[in-house]
């Protein structure tokens, strides 16, 4: 045990070149917005900014603990629900509305915790659906609450107020793009701040061997309970965040399986259990799904020649391609299982060391 903590810590690092590389990479995207007004390039870095704390969020629990929960919508759809129902109802603002998120969300973590982590492997998966499952019926029946199938519709955001000086009135995307920005930095660094700790230690311990965590004595509940809860929060503000970005929620958006499995897709492709994985994988996954949503692929496939958009090929590639999300995912996953098994990242440190292992 000694020997791997004490490995841990030698390979948390960071070199000076990292450092300013890290400092000039988070001087551009604060600047962006200065030098891009294009909404839709702001758009697809908001959703990068998401799909890095969905990524984040997961491999404390994932990547690091090593339980592999296939149902953290339930947290996202948690943080959506509590942020969307108190601004429709109750008219409190987003940013209040986050706080109750995070709130709800550490319950139910608690309350799944209690339950799932009496099981282990492919058990405690099946588990995590199936309570998610849970909440996503809980929130199609619950209408007087959540309105049901219709779902959660905000056409207004209140501007945010420093005293009675307004911050920001929402009005354009910047404001989210910086919001989301904030939330993407602290998760890293939460991540990092984990990994780098006693606590970082004893989850990765568990996700190693947990009998043998368990003999040294580390308390297996404790600690996986505390996995899903940091987990969870992150997951919450995601969902908070995304319901207000959005500004309309319902089941099959913020608690379907979809949203689970597009979580658990962002580590394994960019690399489970690193600081780096989930933002490779962000840089993966949203450009494809933006490609894929506006038909670019099977521009890219008639311009090249490769089939003529008038054929039979090219007809089914218009009508077809851009719904083809989950097969296109499930073979970029075969890809990276076979030909990346630590991930986009870990193969990228394999190519340039020369070492077997990224």
């Amino acid at each position: 045990m000694n020997r791997i903590i004490a490995t841990m810590r030698n390979d948390s690092g960071i070199s000076p070149l990292k450092t300013v590389l890290g400092l000039l990479a988070l001087t551009g995207l604060f600047i962006f917005p200065s030098f891009v007004q294009s909404p839709y390039a702001l758009h697809i870095m908001i959703l990068l900014f998401l799909a890095t704390i969905q990524g984040e969020a997961w491999n404390i629990i994932g990547g690091y603990t090593g339980q592999y929960s296939v149902g953290h919508a339930a947290y996202f759809g948690a943080g959506a629900y509590t942020t969307m129902i108190l601004l429709q109802y109750k008219q409190i603002p987003p940013w209040y509305g986050m706080l109750a998120g995070i709130m709800v969300a550490l319950v139910v973590s608690l309350i799944i915790g209690s339950i799932c982590f009496r099981l282990r492997g492919p058990y405690f998966v099946l588990a995590s659906i199936a309570v998610a499952e849970i909440m996503r019926l809980c929130a199609m029946n619950l209408k007087e609450l959540t309105n049901g199938a219709e779902g959660i519709l905000i056409t207004e955001l209140p501007p945010l107020k420093l005293g009675e000086t307004v911050v920001t009135d929402f009005l354009t995307k910047v404001p989210f793009y910086y919001i989301a920005l904030a939330i993407a930095i602290i998760t890293i660094l939460t991540t990092w701040l984990v990994q780098n700790s006693k606590l970082g230690y004893c989850f990765q311990a568990i996700r190693e061997d947990q009998d043998a965590a368990n003999s040294l004595g580390i308390n297996l509940s404790f600690y996986k309970n505390s996995a899903l809860a940091i987990s969870a929060v992150f997951t919450s503000l995601a969902g908070s965040f995304y319901g207000a970005y959005i500004g309309f929620i319902d089941p099959p958006t913020v608690l379907a399986l979809d949203i689970s499995v597009q979580i658990v897709l962002i580590c394994i492709i960019g690399g489970i259990g690193t600081i780096w994985g989930p933002v490779v994988g962000a840089l993966v996954l949203v450009p494809l799904s933006e490609a894929l949503r506006s038909n670019l692929i099977a521009q890219a496939i008639f311009k090249t020649g490769l089939a003529s958009e008038e054929s039979g090929t090219g007809i089914f590639l218009k009508e077809h391609l851009a719904h083809a999300h989950a097969l296109i995912y499930g073979i970029l996953v075969v890809v990276v299982i076979l030909f990346m098994p630590d991930g986009v990242l870990g193969w990228v440190k394999k190519m340039s060391s020369g070492k077997g292992r990224g």
